[in-house]
């Protein structure tokens, strides 16, 4: 949605919820991990038994309550180093709960080896496009830009779930094909995302520049 409509759209949106919350007494750490251990929750525990339109319902929900932790760190005067880490991190293993908990689903509940198959290249590539950005700029780099961003993505994954789980619920033989649609259609724009995000690092200012031995010893990946 982000992306779609515009962040400054959107936090314009949010700052009104953003003050209330504040005004609770809440903090933007504490939303971060509330929408995402209720989005986990919901993905692994409904997508999974084939419960794909109340699933997509409450992750939405949840999904929606996460992103008030941005507003709320504006209507404070300002966000933290640590909660933008917490954030990329929560959002991390959230997709990760939301692709997973629809590939158990693929094969367990449909035994689609196919869909399944488009759902992996979705879980892996979602995580090297955003691992991608937050090295180049750890790096002094850029990634920015490609076809598809988190806020795409989740809007893509949650209608082709919740038409899938609305045409299984009514009977509706052909938008039970929702999903695939969007799996398939977001398989294919992830890895040409990837392969922008690679090519907008390339291109960076100094991104090929001779790294000398002892700096790059010090600057390596230390996974």
């Amino acid at each position: 949605m982000l992306s779609f409509f515009g962040r400054e759209t959107f936090a314009k949106a949010t700052a009104p919820l953003g003050r209330a919350l504040v005004g609770t007494g809440l903090t933007p750490d504490a939303v971060t991990l509330i929408g995402t251990v209720a989005s986990i929750t919901a993905a692994v525990t409904l997508f999974p038994t084939g419960h794909l339109f109340w699933g997509t319902l409450l992750i939405w929900l949840f999904v929606m309550f996460d992103m008030l932790d941005g507003a709320m760190a504006r209507a404070r005067g300002g966000g933290t180093k640590y909660g933008a880490v917490l954030d990329a991190t929560c959002d991390r293993i959230a997709d990760g709960a939301i692709f997973g908990g629809l590939a158990w689903w693929a094969v367990y509940h449909e035994n689609n080896r196919w869909l399944f198959a488009a759902t992996l290249v979705v879980l892996v590539t979602s995580q090297v496009i955003s691992y991608a950005k937050a090295r180049a700029e750890a790096s002094g780099l850029s990634a920015d830009g490609g076809l598809i961003e988190r806020p795409d993505r989740l809007v893509i994954v949650l209608v082709g779930a919740g038409l899938t789980g609305i045409a299984g619920h009514w009977g509706i033989e052909w938008l039970t094909w929702a999903v695939h649609v969007a799996m398939w259609t977001l398989a294919v724009l992830s890895i040409v995302t990837v392969f922008q995000r690679v090519l907008a690092v390339r291109n960076s200012p100094g991104a090929r520049e001779i790294i000398p031995p002892a700096a790059k010893a010090s600057s390596g990946d230390s996974r």
